[in-house]
């Protein structure tokens, strides 16, 4: 296999992985809270190929070599966090975040935690029969609450019977009856990535911390409206921040870069089969 095979090769997987990345993007530009994938791609090791000394010239300036690529790879897929447009649902489970921020939630019984800007809750039953705050996909939502002994206590967000949720922008959270009366149900856990790009995506529209990695280093519990720009909305849901324009606008430079790798490939491949057929 000559280089401009194995460079056409390499370039082609990298193009595939970036069109598959842009695939997922619009098919997800109408789910709330979605966060559209970018790639970064960087070049493969580089040589130097040193050229004939019949190359030099007088007055040449320019060093007698030339350098090679072969081609390119991913080399980093983060989530783009910026604020998507917020839409008002009118339901009292709907909550979006304005600010760089997300909601925590539990996915499992040993209680392993992942966050998301998908702010379509639902009020369902736990085995315990509590009516709780969850997301779509069943994942109780977390909240934090201060305890007798004044310490900060993790716990689920469990409505009353026949009372409806109240959300404030600052996270607290409140059960309200026909009466008036308000109870206090501690306030929504909600955490500020400051090193997003470690965050990696999983199933569900969730992200999740990788293994190996510090969750403090990547981040940070806040509280919404403290010092920050950060606040949330009951009664909205925030949308994807897919730009379907620009997206399609880079699927189609995306195939361009493929067919002409392709084209590439081929060419090299039928220039081999030439000189096999070459006779002395």
């Amino acid at each position: 296999m000559n280089n401009s095979m194995i460079t056409a090769m390499s370039s082609m997987n990298g193009l595939q992985q970036r069109l598959d990345l842009l695939a997922e993007n619009v098919a997800n530009v109408n789910t709330a809270g979605y966060k559209r994938k970018q790639a970064t791609f960087s070049d493969l090791l580089r040589t130097v190929q040193q050229q004939p000394e019949a190359f030099v010239r007088p007055g040449r300036l320019t060093p007698v070599g030339f350098s090679q690529g072969w081609g390119a790879r991913m080399h980093m897929l983060q989530p783009d966090l910026s604020q998507g447009a917020l839409k008002e649902t009118g339901l009292s489970t709907d909550v979006a975040i304005e600010g760089n921020a997300l909601f925590e939630v539990v996915t499992d019984a040993e209680g392993t935690r992942a966050f998301t800007r998908n702010g379509a809750f639902q009020l369902t039953l736990n085995g315990n029969g509590d009516t709780i705050l969850a997301t779509g996909d069943g994942y109780p939502v977390v909240a934090v609450m201060t305890g007798a002994d004044g310490q900060t206590v993790e716990s689920n967000v469990v409505l009353p019977p026949n009372y409806d949720l109240r959300i404030y922008p600052d996270g607290r959270l409140e059960a309200v009856n026909a009466e008036g009366t308000a109870v206090g149900l501690g306030r929504l856990k909600v955490v500020e990535p400051t090193k997003p790009a470690l965050l990696a995506a999983v199933q569900d529209n969730l992200f999740a911390v990788p293994n190996g990695v510090n969750r403090d280093d990547v981040l940070t519990d806040i509280v919404p409206g403290e010092g920050n720009r950060i606040s949330l909305h009951q009664g909205y849901l925030e949308q994807s921040n897919v730009s379907l324009v620009d997206e399609l606008t880079e699927l189609i430079n995306v195939q361009r870069a493929y067919q002409l790798s392709a084209r590439a490939l081929s060419s090299s491949d039928m220039m081999m089969v030439m000189a096999n057929s070459l006779r002395g």
